[in-house]
């Protein structure tokens, strides 16, 4: 498997120039890098008119490994090649380092940029990527990956430190301003009373003999960056490399300790590869990095299984518009009567508090007064006044806080509380807040908790993720009031009144709900209980041999068949058949034989396979291949009466060949896709062909097939508008349309 490392964008408050001679003091060796053992220069090319001067060194690392591993592999150390390549004109430092030692057996890659600051030409920045893959190690395979990523993040953490130690040592020699390039036909004006010497530098950074002005001197007439000094592009040559990317999609590290906390390197690139990844996935909008990071805690950084996780929940906030909840949800007058909860100040550590006074709320009144859908909503809201709270936190204690406290009170709690449709909706709120909001609970104080809460903690506790556990703390009786208890958690000037305290607290105390506003049966009856998995949208797995298949009986020429569905996982290809013959009654595929086990997903395969296609049904649209993130609205307009059948089938890789190879990339993504499996969810509907001209304003040509995609736009579009490219697609032709707005 290949290990991959992204760094955040590292800046140093110094010019480049100066910065270059400090990374030039590194060489030969480096006593602050005790593995740095020496390195030797074995090609160096200079362009003809100074600008880019390239330098390919041989390095050798005595790395930090068992006695025993070393003489298996017959080394003492390890030698790296490293290709620098400085434009001077650019500003930039381009590093590129190979492994040379055992590159058959394990192959390391890394590529570093030093380039000037986007919003500040006097200051600096650094980012890394790099990429670990073993292929065989003597069958020491994860040992090797485990003193590779040590060594890799310790070299990681010191990278800062050292350059920094080098621009002290230069301040303190008097090395304070080195001169920027200027091209060699230009006259170089004298030195001002700003540069009392000239300044000497190392020999692989170039500097010219004389000392010029500092290129933001008013009387150095360059007009700025050297970039423009010629009134056109820059000339570059070709050892000149262009650093990729733009400054807004790449993440500063000091704002990271800022407002995200203390990560460790490899944190930090499983934070950045994620957000990189919807960025690439998705156009427009994507989850905020706070967001980003609460899921990769839930699954301790593992960059699959957290991507899963947010895509899922990113599709569901989506699919009921959770982001706009705060401003379309108005709480009802029973909830504001009789929830006996609300927020509260603050803890000591300065997250948000939220009491919750459980004992003396009717469970029982406010399910029988609102439904289930009403509550989950209310708790929804509260939770996205936490995610508010805690940004707003974050910028009053100048410290990150991405977490809230829950004090919850159980005096109160009894028998009554264990109203089985309470405890069932309980369950269910629990199990939604846990998959969309997880990692922000910093703390759950439960006080004053009696008799009967063992037998609720027995009902509630699996629901419950075990990290999400370890944060419980409980208190019977008064055991809160004394060591340990509430104040080592809680100013005392915060402690409620209701608690012993002096904080006047406004949460409502509750009471039982009056029976006249409970609903009728019949409100009960067509109560429609949308946020949970009983939405308008169907999930399906998908395995290799095994597509989803779901049939759709038109009566009328001309109607319309639309489509909505998100690719959660993995790749599938999109088909539409049509038949004279009703399908036999779906068979299952059996959940056993992929090793399902959850029932919310389902696997309904409708074409016989004594089929024969081209006979017995035909395909109407050419075939769609949709990428894991996609998300895919489209409709057909049928020519005729019969059955519809909408096919979602596994995506396999095409098979190798000695003029058509796949891509590297293409087979990491096949090897990623679980027990060959993919998962989408969908939505479809049948339209009358006026209704649906009026829906798009737009009138289709018969037979086409509209995808109407936003190249992968499957967790960005989290409005009710879809914006996107048309690709028609048809079975005697493929057209190609322009970008649209479409609002279904």
């Amino acid at each position: 498997m290949v290990q991959k490392y992204q760094s955040p964008v590292r800046v140093y408050k110094h010019p480049f120039e100066l910065v270059m001679a400090a990374y030039e003091r590194r060489f030969p060796t480096c006593h602050l890098i005790p593995m740095f053992v020496g390195s030797e220069v074995v090609n160096e090319e200079v362009s003809e008119d100074g600008s880019v001067h390239r330098v390919e060194r041989r390095c050798a690392l005595d790395v930090d490994a068992p006695r025993l591993l070393k003489r298996i592999a017959g080394v003492d150390h390890v030698y790296f090649n490293q290709k620098n390549t400085l434009n001077k004109r650019e500003r930039t430092l381009h590093i590129e380092s190979r492994n040379e030692s055992f590159s058959n057996r394990v192959v390391v890659h890394e590529t570093c940029c030093y380039s000037v600051h986007p919003e500040n030409e006097d200051w600096t920045c650094f980012e890394q990527t790099a990429s670990l893959d073993i292929k065989s190690f003597f069958g020491f395979e994860s040992t090797v990956e485990k003193i590779a990523m040590k060594q890799y993040a310790s070299s990681i953490n010191k990278g800062k430190e050292i350059i920094e130690y080098y621009l002290n040592e230069l301040e303190v020699e008097g090395i304070l301003h080195v001169p920027r390039w200027i091209p060699p036909s230009r006259s170089l004006p004298q030195p001002t009373s700003l540069s009392t010497s000239p300044a000497v530098l190392p020999k692989h950074v170039g500097a010219p003999a004389l000392c010029a002005p500092h290129a933001s001197d008013p009387n150095d007439g360059s007009g700025g960056l050297e970039a423009k000094q010629d009134g056109g592009a820059p000339q570059t040559d070709g050892l000149t490399e262009i650093l990729a990317g733009t400054p807004e999609d790449k993440l500063d590290a000091d704002y990271i300790k800022r407002y995200l906390g203390d990560l460790t390197p490899l944190q930090e690139s499983c934070l950045i590869r994620l957000r990189k990844w919807l960025q690439e996935t998705h156009k427009g909008k994507i989850p905020k990095d706070e967001h980003i990071l609460r899921f990769l805690r839930a699954r301790d950084f593992n960059m699959d299984k957290a991507r899963e996780i947010l895509c899922q929940s990113l599709t569901w906030r989506k699919q009921h518009q959770v982001d706009y909840l705060l401003e379309t949800w108005n709480s009802p007058q029973v909830l504001q009567d009789f929830y006996t909860g609300g927020w509260h100040h603050h803890d000591r550590d300065g997250r948000p508090l939220y009491i919750l006074r459980l004992g003396q709320m009717d469970t029982k009144g406010l399910v029988r007064a609102l439904g289930e859908e009403s509550l989950l909503r209310h708790v929804l809201s509260i939770n996205e006044e936490g995610l508010r709270r805690c940004e707003e936190n974050t910028k009053v204690f100048g410290r990150p806080i991405s977490c809230w406290t829950c004090l919850v009170d159980l005096e109160g709690l009894n028998m009554r509380h264990l109203w089985r449709p309470g405890v069932k909706a309980l369950l269910r709120i629990i199990e939604v807040v846990e998959a969309n909001y997880p990692e922000t609970l910093g703390r759950l104080l439960i006080l004053r908790a009696p008799r009967v809460f063992p037998v609720l903690w027995t009902l509630v506790s699996p629901f419950i993720d075990e990290n999400t556990r370890k944060k419980f703390l409980i208190y019977a009786g008064n055991d809160y009031q004394g060591p340990g208890g509430l104040v080592d958690y809680i100013d005392k000037e915060i402690i409620p009144d209701f608690l012993g305290g002096e904080s006047m607290c406004e949460v409502p105390e509750g009471g039982l709900v009056p029976k006249s506003m409970y609903r009728t049966p019949e409100e009960v009856e067509s109560e429609d209980v949308r946020l949970w998995t009983e939405t308008i949208y169907q999930s399906s797995s998908i395995f290799k041999g095994a597509p989803h298949e779901l049939v759709i009986e038109i009566i009328d020429a001309a109607s319309v068949i639309t489509w909505d569905f998100d690719v959660c996982k993995g790749d599938i290809i999109f088909n539409i058949y049509h038949s004279k013959r009703a399908p036999q009654p779906p068979r299952k595929d059996p959940l056993g034989a992929h090793g399902i086990t959850s029932p919310g997903l389902n696997n309904v395969q409708l074409i016989d396979k004594s089929w024969t296609l081209g006979q017995d049904y035909s395909m109407v649209e050419s075939p769609l291949t949709c990428k894991e993130g996609e998300s895919v609205q489209g409709s057909h307009i049928t020519r005729w009466p019969g059955f519809y059948i909408l096919q979602w089938k596994f995506h396999s890789m095409p098979a190798c060949s000695a003029t058509n190879l796949p891509r590297v990339d293409d087979v990491l993504a096949t090897l990623q896709v679980s027990s060959h499996k993919c998962k989408v969810m969908y939505y479809t509907e049948v339209l009358g062909s006026e209704d649906f001209r009026t829906a798009c304003c737009d009138v289709q040509s018969l037979g086409s097939m509209t995808s109407l995609e936003s190249s992968h736009s499957g967790f960005s579009q989290l409005s009710a508008a879809t914006v996107s490219s048309n690709h028609s697609q048809s079975s005697s032709m493929i057209s190609r349309f322009s970008t649209e707005t479409v609002r279904w």
